[in-house]
C-alpha cells in the first residue's frame, strides 16, 4: 500500500498528470476538426511536464512542506524525468510545423519567465508570477494558447471566429479551475503576488470563478449551429468546475487540487470521445 501510495504522489507531484490534463484539452481542440493525430498532444504533455518540474524545481524552497520533502527525497527521478522529456520535446519539435513554433514561442517565454526574474537592471528585476494580479491570467492565457491555437496552427486551421470562441472559453474554464490552487496556496503565496484569494478574499473569488463559467457555458451559444452534444458536455463540466471551485478551502486535502480538479480535463475528454461515438 505504501508502494502504490508513492508512486501516485511521484505521479501527481512529477507534474505527469498535469500533462495529461493538457494533453487531454489538446485532443479535445483537435477531435473537434476530425483530426486524430498526436503528435501536438504528445508534445504538449512532454512540454508541460518539463516546464512544471522546472517551475517546481526552481521554487523549491517556497513549497509547501510536504511537497518540498517530496521533491527534495525523488530530486534524481524528478531531474531524470525532465532531462527525458526535453529530450522528446526536441523530437517532436523537429516534425511540428514552423508556423506552430512561432505561435508556440511566446506562451514559452511567458512559461520560462514565470520564475526567472527579468529586467535591465538586476537589482529592479523580476519575475512575471511576481507581478500583482497576473498569476491567474497568465496560467489561463498559457493553457488556452497552448491547447487551442498551436494545434489548430500546425494543422492549417484557420484561427475564425469559432477558434476565438474557443480560445476564450478555454481561458475561462481554465481560470476558474486554477482558483482552488490559489485558495489552498493562500497562506503559502507572498503578499506581493495579490493573488484573487489574497486581494478579495475566498468567497469573492468564489464568486468571480462562478462567473468565468458563466461565460464558459454561454459562449457556447455563439457557436454556429448551436448543437446539442457540445452544449450537453460544456453544461456537464461547467458545474462539475463549479462543484469543485465552490467547496475548495484553504485547509483541502494535499490531493484535492492537484489530482482532483486537474482530472477535469481528462473528465471532458472522455465524454467528447463519448459524444463523438
Amino acid at each position: 500500500m505504501r508502494t502504490l501510495k508513492r508512486i501516485f504522489d511521484f505521479y501527481i507531484l512529477s507534474n505527469i498528470h498535469v500533462g495529461f490534463a493538457v494533453f487531454c484539452l489538446t485532443k479535445i481542440t483537435l477531435l473537434v476538426y476530425g483530426i486524430t493525430d498526436n503528435l501536438v498532444p504528445f508534445f504538449v504533455f512532454f512540454s508541460t511536464v518539463a516546464s512544471y518540474n522546472f517551475i517546481r524545481l526552481y521554487r523549491i524552497s517556497m513549497i509547501q512542506g510536504w511537497i518540498f520533502e517530496f521533491l527534495k527525497s525523488r530530486k534524481k527521478l524528478i531531474l531524470g524525468l525532465t532531462f527525458i522529456s526535453v529530450l522528446v520535446i526536441l523530437y517532436l519539435a523537429l516534425q511540428l510545423q514552423f508556423a506552430a513554433l512561432l505561435w508556440l514561442l511566446p506562451f514559452g517565454l511567458f512559461t520560462f519567465f514565470y520564475v526567472v526574474p527579468f529586467g535591465v537592471k538586476k537589482h529592479s528585476s523580476t519575475a512575471l508570477r511576481s507581478v500583482a494580479f497576473l498569476k491567474l491570467f497568465l496560467i489561463a492565457l498559457s493553457w488556452a494558447g497552448v491547447t487551442v491555437l498551436v494545434p489548430l496552427v500546425n494543422y492549417h486551421i484557420e484561427i475564425d471566429k469559432a477558434v476565438a470562441i474557443t480560445f476564450v472559453q478555454r481561458f475561462l474554464f481554465v481560470a476558474a479551475i486554477t482558483i482552488p490552487f490559489d485558495i489552498r496556496d493562500v497562506d503559502y503565496d507572498d503578499d506581493a503576488l495579490k493573488t484573487l484569494p489574497q486581494v478579495i478574499g475566498i468567497n469573492a473569488s468564489k464568486k468571480v470563478g462562478l462567473f468565468f463559467l458563466m461565460l464558459f457555458l454561454g459562449m457556447e451559444f455563439l457557436k454556429v449551429p448551436v448543437t446539442a452534444v457540445p452544449l450537453r458536455i460544456h453544461f456537464f463540466v461547467a458545474v462539475i468546475a463549479l462543484s469543485f471551485l465552490f467547496k475548495a478551502t484553504k485547509t483541502q486535502h494535499r490531493y484535492y487540487s492537484s489530482f482532483f480538479v486537474e482530472s477535469i480535463p481528462i473528465i471532458w475528454w472522455v465524454m467528447v470521445l463519448a459524444g463523438l461515438t
